[in-house]
């Protein structure tokens, strides 16, 4: 396959459609329109566009891509903190598409009807794609630098293991500022040559509508999937099932199975190393395993001396990963760029793993407790706790995540008042400064917060 990152979209063929809210071009038009959009950004570095599951993103991100340009995907939702934080934060020269009211940055415009010729240059594989803002466990969320080397290699890695070809239609409604949507959902068929379809909404209802080979989802909607049988039937004539984000409960791995005919298959990764695990289209699946190493990829499981962990299937190691699809660094973060890597260059994911004699991943948990993965986002808990002490009423909190059977884990904030307040309150407090998926599914009042010797709250009492 060609190096150039798009390299099935510029075949521009009139047979491979893309769909967004319903609206649909050809590859043809959609290299067009992109091309028209590559034109009007000569001189530009870095622009912002808010991720919202249109065309008019699909558009202005395949248009900036093609003209080397970087992205900072916006989630739509952001609060007025966050989205200060990440425009301070990038400094994009511009907004590309749909701008935020309380912006001052110049707007250029998107036009899904324009249509330009374009010819592709040289653009350096290390050169950055994507400025990808994601949460930690404490702080406002780091950038993320993708680079065009590491998109490419993320996709052929699953191109390989899901025998990926240009025949296949992907559908998925997950948002389009993550990798899953907007990396695997929508660069993942451009790069291909093959066909997608945005369901907006990911409901039972909307999978069941649309007549594809590869459906990409989080636990959220499989579970939901899993408690529809009149649904999820339509699926049976699909040739993969993939989910990702979080773990699959068990329990839906199995009702999915019962109800397609499809064992799901899952993967592993996160925003600063794509994915770089998943279960093969022709390998064993089994709930709750993410699979092998895509190709390229290295990864090891150590424990606390450093030592390597035993491939038996049960020893749980640190999980640590080397290869093309890792992240340039984090934007403006030498020191923490420098921390998330071993001497030996390896990356700290932060997980904890199993691996058994044939390969297989299972992963275990955080080290941490604080990141919080809940409908398929990654959510930091200290983000949360920041802005819950901004609230003239809030004298303490901690902020865990606990199971859910539809989100993987609910967002619960524990919070000590020093003045009368509602949860209600304290909710939509959170709601105006992050973003919506970030605010507490349920408030706990507490006179005090357990605490060790040292005085750090103890969250595994809370999740208790």
């Amino acid at each position: 396959m060609s190096s150039h990152l798009l390299a099935g979209l510029l075949d521009a063929r009139t047979d491979r459609l893309v769909t967004v809210a319903g609206t649909t071009l050809s590859h043809a038009d959609l290299l067009g329109a992109a091309g028209a959009v590559a034109e009007s950004l000569v001189g530009r570095q870095r622009v912002a566009v808010s991720a919202t599951p249109t065309m008019t993103t699909v558009v202005g991100v395949t248009g900036a891509l093609l003209a080397g340009v970087e992205v900072v995907p916006v989630p739509p939702d952001s609060g007025s903190a966050e989205l200060r934080h990440m425009l301070t934060d990038a400094a994009p020269d511009a907004w590309l598409g749909g701008a935020p009211d309380e912006t001052t940055l110049p707007t250029i415009d998107v036009d899904e009807a324009a249509r330009a010729s374009y010819e592709p240059g040289v653009v350096d594989s290390e050169r950055i794609a994507f400025v990808l803002y994601t949460s930690g466990t404490t702080g406002l969320p780091k950038g993320v630098l993708l680079s065009r080397r590491a998109l490419t290699a993320g996709l052929d890695g699953l191109i390989d293991a899901w025998g990926w070809t240009g025949d296949d239609t992907v559908v998925h409604g997950l948002p389009l500022f993550h990798v899953h949507g907007l990396v695997l959902g929508a660069l993942g068929p451009l790069r291909v040559g093959g066909s997608l379809v945005h369901v907006g909404k990911g409901t039972p209802e909307a999978y069941a509508g649309v007549a594809g080979t590869m459906y990409f989802a989080v636990p959220t909607i499989w579970s939901r999937i899993a408690e529809a049988p009149e649904h999820a039937a339509a699926l049976r004539d699909a040739r993969l099932l993939v989910s990702g984000s979080a773990a699959l409960p068990v329990p839906v791995f199995e009702r999915v199975r019962e109800l397609t005919g499809h064992e799901v298959a899952e993967r592993y990764g996160m925003s600063e190393t794509l994915i770089t695990v998943a279960t093969r289209a022709d390998g064993v699946r089994r709930a709750g395993w993410v699979g092998v190493p895509v190709d390229g990829v290295e990864t090891r499981v150590v424990g606390d001396d450093g030592a390597a962990v035993a491939h038996d299937g049960e020893s749980v190691g640190r999980l640590e990963v080397r290869g093309p699809t890792l992240f340039s660094g984090y934007l403006n973060r030498p020191e923490a760029t420098a921390e998330s890597f071993t001497d030996d260059r390896w990356f700290r994911t932060g997980d904890v793993a199993v691996i058994d004699a044939a390969g297989n991943h299972r992963i275990v948990g955080r080290e941490s407790v604080d990141l919080i993965k809940s409908a398929g986002y990654r959510i930091g808990a200290g983000e949360i706790e920041s802005t819950l002490l901004g609230h003239p009423a809030v004298a303490e909190c901690a902020v865990i995540g606990v199971p859910d059977p539809d989100l993987g884990q609910r967002i619960v904030a524990f919070v000590v008042a020093h003045s009368p307040v509602s949860a209600a309150e304290l909710t939509s407090h959170v709601g105006e400064e992050l973003s919506a998926h970030k605010r507490p599914r349920e408030v706990v009042f507490v006179d005090a917060l357990p605490r060790n010797e040292m005085g750090k709250v103890q969250k595994k009492r809370l999740a208790q």
